[in-house]
């Protein structure tokens, strides 16, 4: 991960050492070393020397992202119908409101499952909707983001720019790679941020100042898509899981 700095890295919770969430993170980082096969939920291109460094660590390394892009390469028959990956009840309502707004005028805010917020006259406020297919919305011209992961790779799957306002864990490290790496958003500065700096950066992001980082999530998008075509470095990667499961289970 070159030119990262510290304040790049995850943010741990808590200083105290008996603490369950970091325990389960030394002991997940631990096993790491001892499992078999190393398959992350990116897409090749999207961090090559990152797996080309962890490929030089380990034997079996794949990229399978983005997984809602493979999901799509499902064929639906009359007597199965993907139901989607979500587990919670989505208000289909929300998508009512996206159709009546014009193309890229709506800000998606969403801060991810475990914040609670009570928000009025914001617009429309939805308790739980698919972000993926909020995000592909035409009216959809940005997507204001804590950085989690799977916002992250949703917002560049459907070539959404972001504002980014992380706050903890891999959130910091995500919002330098989509900022500086990626050039697809901007970031908010200061961990008490005001309503006129959000409107500034909602304007650089949606005005003519932001063409370009609107380009590039553009960009990003077409690359998420050829890896998880039919022939996309993702897909021949699941290919390949596939066939050492079933040699692994072969072989007892």
């Amino acid at each position: 991960m070159e030119g990262i700095c510290l304040k790049d890295f995850p943010i741990a919770w808590t200083t105290d050492p008996m603490d369950e969430v970091l325990k389960f993170s030394i002991q997940l980082n631990q096993r790491s070393h001892r499992v078999s096969h190393h398959i992350f939920h990116i897409f090749e291109v999207l961090e090559g020397s990152v797996i080309k460094a962890l490929s030089s660590m380990y034997d079996h390394v794949y990229t399978i992202g983005p997984s809602q892009l493979l999901l799509d390469q499902i064929p639906e028959t009359g007597s199965y119908s993907f139901p989607g990956y979500s587990l919670l009840k989505e208000e289909a309502e929300c998508f009512e409101w996206l159709e009546s707004k014009e193309p890229n005028s709506v800000i998606y805010v969403n801060f991810g499952s475990t914040t609670v917020m009570s928000l009025k006259d914001l617009g429309f406020i939805a308790s739980w909707c698919s972000q993926e297919k909020v995000l592909n919305y035409p009216s959809v011209g940005g997507f204001l983001s804590h950085c989690g992961w799977g916002s992250t790779i949703e917002s560049l799957s459907a070539g959404v720019p972001m504002i980014c306002w992380p706050h903890r864990l891999d959130q910091v490290t995500n919002c330098r790679y989509i900022c500086e790496e990626w050039g697809v958003g901007v970031k908010m500065q200061g961990s008490k941020v005001r309503r006129d700096e959000v409107t500034r950066l909602v304007q650089e992001l949606m005005g003519e100042g932001g063409r370009g980082i609107r380009n590039k999530a553009v960009e990003w998008k077409e690359k998420a898509r050829v890896a998880a075509g039919p022939y996309g470095s993702s897909s021949l990667n699941v290919d390949e899981i596939v066939k050492q499961i079933i040699m692994m289970v072969s072989l007892g």
